[in-house]
């Protein structure tokens, strides 16, 4: 099932390029953050709420409120990197550099949270570094 979801999810990301880049045009790249970032908000405190998932607030960690933070923090950075890159450049060649996400993340887990490296994750790993570069020049 997560694999349904994974690729739910890569096409709303794909969605997402595309209206942002229709969407920002003569509008500050900063100021289209901004707007986007309400609507995420709104939606997700509609599902928690429509869900009744606010009530295990409470149960929420020391430790997962400042990781949950942090990850905040570093989406609101990507986002409004993205956005200034959308916004000069053409969404086919932003979109590769901005997955080349998927490959700093492997390097991550496996030095962050000890994940195991074996010949797939490499060999993949070195595809969409390679895809990357073919797309970028």
């Amino acid at each position: 099932m997560w694999a349904v979801y994974a690729f739910l999810a890569a096409l709303f990301a794909a969605l997402t390029s595309i209206f942002a880049k229709i969407g920002i045009e003569n509008v500050n790249s900063n100021l289209a953050t901004a707007i986007r970032t309400v609507i995420v908000i709104l939606m997700a405190w509609s599902i928690v709420f429509a869900t009744g998932r606010h009530a295990e607030i409470s149960n929420i960690t020391q430790k997962s409120w400042i990781f949950l933070i942090l990850s905040g923090i570093a989406t609101g950075i990507s986002w409004l990197f993205y956005f200034r890159a959308l916004q000069l450049g053409d969404v086919s060649r932003v979109v590769p550099i901005d997955k080349f996400s998927v490959v700093i993340t492997m390097v991550l887990s496996f030095i962050i949270l000890g994940e195991a490296v074996n010949a797939k994750t490499i060999i993949g790993g070195i595809l969409i570094t390679a895809g990357t570069f073919v797309l970028i020049f």
